[in-house]
């Protein structure tokens, strides 16, 4: 860690899902955490999973520049410092619409949350980490298998986490000078309640709905961890974890 007694970390999306497994996971490592999310009540749950932590809950819309702008304001007043951004906060959106009939709204709703969200707090993050004494920080994206390959009828997701590997690429590069290592951790069916629908049947690309297999959300959050302890000398640019026999790799 650091000769401090604490890291200090931010982690968007953490009521639920992967955000609330790397905050536990974080907390439960001896980082302070401030816990985003526009639920309150589960921010709250999110905290109680590890009471010993030091936790901080801000209710935040990603989305909103000044919901942003006050979470890391209340970060730094708290705690002093950002050390890491697990830049988490995303949406699917409505699933099994074909392209020609995705309302825009609905496009649009995806695009503010997983793009704009994420460059509103890494920005943020930024100011932060470049203006503080030690200087530099980490900030991890999640990104998603759909990264690299989309699922059908998955338009605005997948152009969302294509560009978010664009994002990752410019904040890593422009990072260098000042202390801020920035990479992607890139995630495929991790056993939460978005893809609780894996297991029962997901669309294939050759039409068929089929079961797929799913891993603990568990393993990404260690995963996580690895990434966000390592000395800034060093940097994971992209990871991705993923079940092993999920239809990834090959032909399906």
């Amino acid at each position: 860690m650091t000769d401090r007694e604490s890291k200090i970390a931010v982690v968007t999306g953490a009521g639920s899902g992967i955000g609330r497994a790397v905050a536990v996971e974080l907390l439960r490592a001896g980082w302070a955490v401030a816990l985003a999310g526009r639920r309150a009540e589960r921010l709250a749950g999110t905290a109680a999973l590890a009471p010993e932590g030091d936790s901080l809950a801000v209710r935040t819309d990603v989305a909103r520049p000044d919901d942003v702008a006050g979470l890391f304001a209340a970060t730094v007043d708290r705690f002093g410092r950002v050390d890491l951004l697990f830049n988490n906060a995303g949406t699917f959106g409505p699933g099994g619409i074909p392209v020609e009939e995705l309302p825009y709204d609905a496009w649009r709703h995806v695009v503010d949350t997983n793009l704009n969200g994420a460059f509103l707090c890494a920005q943020a993050a930024y100011r932060q980490m470049k203006g503080q004494d030690p200087r530099g920080g980490r900030i991890i994206n999640n990104g998603s298998i759909a990264a690299h390959a989309p699922r059908p009828q998955s338009v605005a997701y997948t152009a969302t986490k294509h560009a978010l590997t664009g994002l990752t690429k410019s904040l890593s590069l422009d990072g260098r000078p000042y202390g801020i290592a920035v990479g992607q951790i890139d995630i495929g069916n991790a056993a939460t309640d978005m893809t609780v629908r894996m297991e029962t049947g997901a669309l294939q690309a050759n039409g068929a709905v089929a079961p797929e297999p799913v891993m603990d959300v568990a393993d990404v959050a260690r995963t996580v961890r690895h990434m966000a302890e390592l000395p800034l000398e060093a940097n994971v640019q992209f990871a991705t974890v993923l079940a092993t026999a999920m239809p990834y790799v090959g032909r399906g």
